[in-house]
């Protein structure tokens, strides 16, 4: 929501202070459709020539994610460390090979219907069964098992960062696509010259109207949203984060309750549950 006011409000402000002194909107409207396609067909061409398919997707993906809100909040984030409480809190008092078949089958496991969250976002559940596994095989240190984590969550930072940098160069195109829409409105105005005062100087408007939609398109739309995917990117991985510090923890002979203590401090303020809120959740849970 706060995304769609801040464009009508940049945009009101722009085309609002236009037009109060004086300028002829009708004139920018005239060319917009022309300049606008020369532009934005440049740019994407440019933008499928310089990224993999699937980096493409993920941009899109992630420009129309930048008008939904986010999904982690304090309440996913209460369930991802009661989730982890329950079991490692298993495993403490059962034994690790308690844990197997939670493990092994979360959709079936008791342990993670109960926090259907979590259940349904299977790159979490992945990451978190898998070192799981690890931990329940015990052929593993803590030390290699956090190497091999830290690894894992470089990987997802790389992949993620991708349609982020791809904007990013998008943006900083824009600009130079405006230019070259303008100079063919100039050759054209050229081609012209033989034609009324008043006829040249529509032709040189509508051509400078193709530098001011280059630079509003790449400062005014598409840098914004590139840096918002950004945002988005370093929140998801705290997600991550918390499971791996919250494992490691435990790994290292802390009580479950500690463990999560652990996991809960590496959130960001404005989601980070209180450790009163966090413990009145686990323990509701347990009841």
């Amino acid at each position: 929501m706060f995304v769609i006011i801040g464009f009508l409000f940049s945009m009101a402000c722009i085309f609002g202070v236009y037009i109060g002194h004086g300028g002829n909107i009708g004139v920018v409207l005239k060319a917009l459709p022309f300049e606008m396609t020369t532009i934005l067909g440049a740019a994407l061409g440019a933008f499928l020539i310089n990224n993999q398919m699937k980096v493409v997707k993920a941009a899109f993906k992630g420009m129309a994610g930048c008008f939904k809100g986010s999904h982690f909040t304090k309440d996913r984030y209460m369930q991802l460390l009661a989730l982890q409480y329950d079991l490692l809190q298993k495993a403490r008092k059962e034994g690790l090979m308690a844990i197997e078949q939670d493990v092994e089958n979360p959709d079936q496991s008791p342990v993670f219907k109960k926090y259907p969250t979590i259940a349904s976002d299977h790159h979490v559940v992945e990451f978190i069964t898998d070192y799981l596994r690890m931990m329940v095989s015990g052929n593993l240190n803590a030390h290699e098992i956090e190497a091999l984590m830290d690894a894992e969550i470089e990987t997802h930072h790389q992949e993620a960062h991708a349609p982020v940098a791809a904007v990013a160069r998008l943006a900083g195109g824009l600009p130079a696509f405006g230019i070259v829409a303008a100079v063919l409105g100039v050759v054209n105005t050229m081609g012209s010259v033989g034609q009324p005062p008043a006829v040249l100087g529509g032709m040189i408007a509508s051509a400078l109207v193709g530098t001011f939609l280059g630079i509003l398109l790449a400062y005014g739309v598409f840098e914004p949203i590139g840096g918002l995917m950004e945002q988005k990117v370093e929140e998801s991985g705290k997600e991550f984060q918390c499971i791996k510090t919250t494992l490691l923890a435990s790994m290292q002979g802390y009580s479950p309750a500690t463990a999560i203590e652990f996991g809960r401090k590496v959130l960001f303020s404005d989601v980070r549950p209180s450790f009163s809120e966090l413990e009145g959740h686990v323990k509701g849970k347990k009841a």
